[in-house]
């Protein structure tokens, strides 16, 4: 049991609402409720802000590295634990480690770690993205073709089995490299299919979605794009109504143009959503890095091989929204579900993305600048997991 605590900004986002000079009462890891400043205990400790706004913690379903640390390069708890805190320092509440097509071996490797770190309730961790290597060779973007395959018997009851120990698995293949009777076993086990790094047609990606798939990854990116014969990925992601899709929102992988035309054509439940698709750079000022023996370059918030190739983003979600806000142009609550509701309601977080009664103390301040300069998870101010919250 720790001490209840509030935190006070003259705005505060609650996930859905906003609210005028509003306080957030946290006891026991949990949000009590909200409240106007005048309405606190005298005797409660508060952090105030006379500037700035409280929000949900983002939720980021594509984490590939950060702080130094690339998954792929060090799949195991400390890998998983690095890269939570990397993130959670940047506003990043709840996350998805990913891991890029690699070996068996080192998918089995970091399946066990991402097991360990649900056992551990490393802070942050919310579960595992494996994004491929059941993937297309023709839009295999950065990912190594040498470790591209097929889906077998044997990778399904893999991840069958791993998903029975953690809080939650997302997938992304491709529609030439799985069957659709693949995708309804996974489904059928609680695993979140999504489609991506495909040269699929629209027919291919229906029969996927119609088995259970319900996302697509880095919208635009790596897939079947959408022309006058063949809508392709692009437009099976746009036009069905059930799929969300998630978009790298650093204005390299996509043009902010096309960012707009996205939003403007996606209607029903699903919508498109942000992830930061974050190499080990985000954090440091490292200027290249490997993946998979080959050396990724830094340069101008680029991540690129040799050939030119995008090879995952040097951005965090707070940065995506800051883009979403002001070049793109929408409203900042819509730009902060996009971080957050959106990703959670993809995942069927239930908790994630919103502040309110009884929902877990995940929030992030957010000086006038929207820079992140304060992140708690489970009420725990990131920096003294652990420790009691320091109050002024």
């Amino acid at each position: 049991m720790t001490t209840p605590f509030a935190v006070q900004a003259p705005r505060l986002f609650d996930g859905e609402t906003w609210h005028e000079h509003m306080a957030l009462l946290v006891e026991n890891g949990k949000v009590s409720r909200l409240c106007p400043p005048g309405q606190l205990p005298a005797d409660m400790g508060v952090e105030i802000h006379s500037s700035g706004l409280i929000v949900p913690g983002f939720v980021d379903l594509q984490v590939n590295g950060g702080d130094g640390v690339l998954l792929n390069n060090q799949p195991d708890l400390s890998g998983i634990s690095a890269i939570c805190h990397a993130h959670a320092k940047l506003g990043t509440t709840a996350m998805f480690p990913t891991l890029i097509t690699d070996t068996p071996a080192a998918r089995d490797r970091v399946i066990g770690a991402a097991i360990e770190a649900t056992t551990d309730q490393i802070p942050g961790f919310a579960g595992l993205h494996l994004e491929g290597p059941h993937l297309s060779i023709a839009r295999k973007g950065a990912h190594d073709p040498a470790l591209i395959r097929p889906m077998d018997d044997d990778d399904l009851k893999v991840l069958i089995s791993a998903r029975r120990h953690l809080p939650a698995l997302l997938i992304t293949v491709a529609t030439e490299a799985v069957t659709p009777d693949q995708v309804r076993a996974l489904v059928g086990a609680g695993i979140k299919i999504s489609i991506g790094h495909s040269n699929g047609s629209l027919k291919a990606v229906l029969a996927l979605v119609e088995a259970g798939a319900s996302m697509v990854t880095h919208l635009y990116n790596a897939m079947s794009q959408l022309n006058s014969r063949e809508p392709g990925l692009v437009g099976a992601a746009l036009a069905d109504g059930s799929l969300s899709a998630s978009m790298i929102a650093d204005a390299h992988h996509v043009h902010v143009a096309s960012m707009a035309l996205a939003l403007k054509a996606k209607t029903g439940p699903g919508r498109i959503f942000l992830i930061s698709d974050a190499m080990s750079t985000v954090g440091t000022d490292v200027c290249e890095l490997v993946l998979n023996g080959r050396h990724v370059t830094r340069e101008n918030g680029r991540l690129t091989l040799a050939d030119g190739t995008l090879a995952g983003a040097d951005i965090e979600l707070a940065t995506a929204v800051r883009v979403m806000h002001r070049q793109v142009g929408i409203e900042l609550g819509e730009a902060l579900r996009m971080a957050a509701l959106y990703p959670a309601k993809a995942m069927e977080l239930e908790n994630g993305g919103r502040l309110g009664p009884g929902l877990p103390a995940d929030f992030v301040w957010l000086n006038k600048d929207l820079i992140p300069g304060g992140t708690w998870v489970g009420g725990q101010k990131i920096d003294t997991i652990g420790q009691p919250v320091p109050l002024t």
